[in-house]
């Protein structure tokens, strides 16, 4: 019934992505795609830390390893030595992402909580640092590239070709995964999140619901790691690395858990600000760090959930009032925070303090198209006067209750 209330909703963000791309450049698709690989990425880290309660702190490994998995198989197809068609080789990247964490799991999930974790944390490692020496495997520090074989007439040369594919593939294992959730062993995958003692009162093998959990994500994580693969024709070791992983951590909290598709919206959110803004500033994680943690700070159901109702003493009408009495203090205390810490970024840079130790002048920095003086004082103290009067106005709105109206008692009367 819930998913039926929902179709209007998926339809329009399939439509949204199929038609996006016609007018977008090259750059921008390529750029899209690298969006929908992550939003798959995400959510099959979501499908273990949602749905199992289990937290992966090396999720980058079969990522990883389902992209090195397809780029052999293009590798074979280029060779005429295996004849599949290219649409179909992701599948090799589930396979062996599926193969990888059946072993894994069987290993890691024989510990719970910060111990698993820390399980995961070491396979992902002991990838990492084993990988540039399998020259054969994984193709040493260079890593391994390939090319892309034409399908039905379809050349796979041009970016909005590969979107296409990527689109497909996504879309169908996001739809898989909802489906395995809606079924009793995605039922009893929740339980496990909730009670792992009890469910194994009630007579269910815990270890083996783990590893089931944790051999799918892995599965996904490997098709997500294909579709890298095809994307890019080339892979490193790099990909091990434990960003990839703390990435798909982070993502999946700003983008939310409480609802399905709420991982995905994160990863491509926060995917897409990757991309715009990485090309403007070399601060960029720093202000990625700095949304994830006002996110966990102010809405802790992450963007999903500031769509949903999450508070039962505030009607809905209130609770957007004051967003937006918030939007416009959040709009200055982002602007000053920005051009504080460019600012610092300017100054503190070598060739900055290079320049000030030749002369023993603070010079004018360039800005938003305008010179500032970091040597006058008011350039420091109006946005630091801005950020402290919209903290303290944001503060005053999150603290003001709405004035309770009457209500009717049992007996009819007002109290």
């Amino acid at each position: 019934m819930k998913f039926k209330r929902n179709v209007p909703m998926y339809s329009l963000i399939l439509a949204v992505l199929m038609i996006v791309p016609l007018f977008l450049p090259s750059y921008a698709i390529s750029g899209l795609s690298n969006v929908l690989i992550s939003a798959l990425f995400v959510l099959a880290f979501s499908l273990l830390l949602a749905q199992g309660g289990m937290l992966s702190f090396g999720h980058s490994a079969y990522f990883a390893i389902g992209a090195f998995a397809t780029l052999h198989a293009m590798n074979a197809v280029a060779d005429g030595n295996l004849a599949v068609s290219t649409p179909f080789l992701p599948i090799f990247g589930a396979l062996a992402g599926l193969a990888t964490g059946v072993v894994a799991g069987f290993f890691a999930t024989q510990r719970s909580g910060v111990y698993f974790s820390m399980v995961t944390l070491a396979i992902a490692e002991l990838f990492h640092t084993v990988a540039p020496n399998l020259q054969t495997v994984f193709g040493g520090e260079t890593g391994v590239s390939s090319m892309r074989m034409p399908w039905a007439g379809i050349s796979f040369g041009q970016e909005i070709e590969v979107y296409y594919l990527i689109l497909v593939w996504v879309a169908l294992c996001a739809a898989i995964m909802y489906l395995y959730t809606q079924t009793l062993s995605g039922r009893v995958t929740v339980a496990l999140r909730e009670n792992e003692r009890r469910l194994a009162f009630l007579g269910y093998n815990v270890h083996a619901t783990k590893i089931l959990i944790f051999s799918i994500s892995s599965m996904f994580t490997g098709v997500a790691g294909g579709l890298l693969a095809m994307a890019n024709e080339s892979a490193s070791y790099e990909l091990f690395s434990f960003t990839f992983s703390a990435s798909a951590v982070l993502y999946t909290y700003i983008g939310g858990i409480g609802t399905f598709l709420g991982p995905a919206i994160g990863g491509a959110a926060m995917t897409f600000f990757g991309h715009v803004v990485s090309d403007m500033t070399r601060l960029w994680l720093l202000y990625q760090g700095i949304i994830f943690v006002l996110i966990m700070m102010y809405a802790p159901y992450g963007i999903s959930g500031l769509v949903k109702q999450t508070d039962g003493t505030e009607r809905l009408r209130d609770r957007n009032i004051k967003r937006t009495l918030m939007l416009a203090p959040m709009l200055a205390i982002t602007a000053a925070t920005v051009f504080l810490c460019e600012l610092i970024n300017t100054i503190l840079s070598r060739d900055y303090q290079r320049l000030l130790d030749s002369t023993g002048i603070w010079h004018d920095v360039e800005l938003f198209g305008r010179a500032w003086t970091p040597s006058e004082l008011i350039v420091w103290a109006v946005p630091s006067a801005i950020v402290i009067l919209s903290v303290s106005l944001i503060v005053r709105i999150s603290r003001h209750r709405r004035t309770p109206g009457l209500t009717m008692s049992p007996q009819g009367g007002s109290v």
